[in-house]
């Protein structure tokens, strides 16, 4: 089940067209096709969008451009990508809760490489401003609380090296936006994410059953027959961070088996340090205890 959600995820990333099963969108530029025409559109206020390929013949990784006009003419905001994509889905939503509907990108700054799109979300109210970015790095998804505010659900990749790209660890971060500014409410969310109204935490649950932990213990992580059970491992230790519930992450993480554990301890880490750098540095602290 995991390898299977972990393939969307990538198709996910890899080809944003294909996010939520959208229609094609119609104001894009791609820069592997060779049809790109220029688009214009209007939006409200007096201003506009141009987009389509480059006027530089010498752009490599920076084929396609976007930008918003004012009334005036001038330019308030450019974004310049292998592709860039006005997202028509997203664009007129209220993202910071001030009433006023934002403008959203999506850009690719990978070159092509199918590793770096990212939404960016534009204010135009008071006076244009970036909102923020968000890398898809796995699935992200918007939708509205019971209050009407904006809840922004981002599939986070964890540790890299300890399975395999398919069964890459992951876990939610649940976003708002607040004052201005993107900030994690993963928190607020916990009890849903980790109940068994959630699929992922039922898959995971599926695994992380005594017979199959104690499988793992025995055979060892590299075991490509043990690769499900290590990522839903890691993926539930993950969320426990993001849930700030580090004891239950700790314990977690305490399973994986004792040959490799020191050097998990280390990178899981490293994954986290820089945002939850208190706990990383107990995790360090335990990988290095006898």
């Amino acid at each position: 089940m995991r390898l299977v959600i972990l393939s969307l995820v990538g198709l996910t990333c890899f080809s944003p067209a294909l996010h939520a099963q959208r229609e094609p969108d119609k104001v894009a530029c791609y820069a592997d096709k060779q049809d790109n025409a220029p688009h214009k559109k209007k939006l409200w206020d007096g201003y506009e969008i141009s987009l389509g390929p480059s006027g530089d013949p010498d752009a490599v990784e920076e084929k396609c451009t976007a930008a918003i006009y004012s009334s005036a003419g001038r330019v308030v905001f450019r974004t310049n990508g292998y592709s860039v994509v006005f997202d028509e889905e997203q664009t007129g939503k209220d993202f910071d809760g001030d009433g006023k509907p934002e403008v959203v990108f999506r850009t690719d700054t990978g070159g092509g490489m199918h590793c770096c799109w990212g939404y960016i979300v534009f204010s135009l109210s008071p006076k244009p401003h970036k909102l923020f970015d968000i890398a898809m790095q796995g699935r992200v998804d918007f939708e509205k609380d019971k209050d009407g505010k904006m809840v922004i659900w981002k599939n986070t990749a964890g540790p890299y090296g300890f399975t395999t790209m398919a069964q890459t660890p992951f876990a939610k971060k649940v976003l708002r936006v607040r004052e201005g500014k993107l900030v994690d409410a993963t928190p607020e969310f916990c009890g849903k994410i980790l109940s068994d109204e959630s699929e992922d935490y039922r898959a995971d649950q599926s695994l992380l059953i005594p017979e199959n932990l104690k499988k793992l213990q025995t055979t060892g992580a590299g075991d490509f027959n043990n690769q499900d059970i290590s990522s839903a491992l890691l993926s539930r230790a993950l969320q426990y961070v993001f849930c700030r519930r580090f004891d239950e992450a700790m314990k977690q993480l305490d399973s994986w088996p004792e040959d490799d554990r020191t050097k998990m301890k280390m990178g899981f880490a490293d994954a986290i340090g820089e945002d939850y750098p208190e706990f990383a540095a107990k995790l360090r602290e335990s990988a290095v205890k006898k």
